[in-house]
């Protein structure tokens, strides 16, 4: 019998290439999309792949977090379990942009969002596994707790993508310390062609530079990590390819994780103490999710980048290799 497969930002990219292998491979996937029509190209293409059966939708703004919290009363409704959340809505915003909430939109749409959407679902995850995209990327970026609505006069387009990287897998490391009964992995999905970046320039390179990543390789390991069997991943960790990796030594700071929680906690109003209890929060009644939701937020968002390394076998016993890929201005 298939799982329950939630994947946030599935209406394209990397998301929606992993949510036609899981669905082609007999699981029940909850598509997230933010864009109406490219979530309508979604939901036809995972029908076929799934031999005619039409997933659920959902439609969802992650620039609004009322929308989030609707989302996940949906899901609540709709999934008397989930077996996978993958949290893979995300992108680069062009310009420094304040979401309605308050927050720098970058680090709201690929960590605040996902971390208040996966705190909602808390109950529904218990024995099951939290996938989150990250990147290589997340090398040159450090989260700061105390200033999650930014700085416009510092603003970085590639400062504030690289933080919220790093924050996913911080996120994916204090989850693992906080809710033992969740398998969660964080990942780098390889630079993938696909419509990402912020400005003209970077997304031509995202489009047609030489030895990208195909969306449909990249969305090959978002499912692997969707569905291998628990006993050959390692919790909490950060994959390249198909092998955990060690990931920079920010991203790895157990004070910033529990620092970031709490921050991301109060951000999203979570009382930090139901986080650790898993008490989802009531969800707005204002909130305007449809029978559809999310991808990258707002603005010129698209999906994730990264350079996959060659999968290599790994024993879980010896030192992980350090992740360090070069950094070039495209990853």
């Amino acid at each position: 019998m298939g799982q329950t497969i939630v994947v946030t930002g599935g209406s394209s990219g990397v998301g929606l290439a992993a949510a036609e292998q899981l669905a082609a491979q007999g699981n029940e996937v909850i598509i997230v999309g933010r864009d109406p029509e490219r979530l309508a190209n979604a939901v036809a293409r995972v029908t076929t792949a799934a031999g005619g059966r039409e997933p659920v939708w959902f439609r969802c703004d992650f620039d609004d977090l009322a929308q989030v919290r609707e989302l996940a009363d949906r899901l609540l409704e709709v999934c008397p379990r989930i077996d996978v959340l993958a949290n893979n809505a995300g992108g680069m915003v062009e310009g420094y942009h304040c979401t309605p909430d308050g927050f720098e939109a970058t680090i709201q749409g690929n960590h605040l969002a996902p971390f208040l959407l996966t705190n909602l679902l808390r109950e529904r995850l218990r024995g099951a596994r939290v996938v989150n995209t990250s990147s290589r990327a997340h090398q040159r970026g450090r989260p700061d707790p105390e200033r999650l609505a930014g700085d416009p006069a510092r603003y970085s387009s590639w400062q504030a993508y690289s933080g919220a990287k790093a924050a996913n897998i911080l996120f994916t490391t204090e989850a693992t310390r906080r809710w033992p009964d969740v398998t969660s992995v964080a990942f780098h999905p390889g630079v993938v062609r696909t419509n990402f970046g912020a400005g003209r320039i970077t997304r031509f390179l995202y489009r047609y530079a030489p030895g990208l990543v195909t969306a449909e390789k990249a969305g090959g390991l978002l499912a692997w990590l969707s569905t291998a069997p628990e006993a050959e991943l390692v919790n909490g960790g950060y994959y390249v390819g198909r092998s955990p990796a060690r990931p920079w030594a920010h991203a790895r700071d157990e004070h910033l994780a529990v620092r970031l929680w709490a921050a991301s906690a109060e951000a999203t109003g979570l009382r930090e103490a139901d986080t650790d209890a898993a008490t989802p929060r009531a969800a707005d009644s204002t909130a305007t999710t449809q029978h559809n939701t999310t991808t990258d937020t707002t603005g010129p968002r698209a999906a994730d980048d990264g350079t996959a390394a060659t999968p290599e076998a790994s024993t879980g016993t010896t030192p992980l290799p350090e992740d360090d890929g070069t950094i070039s201005p495209t990853t």
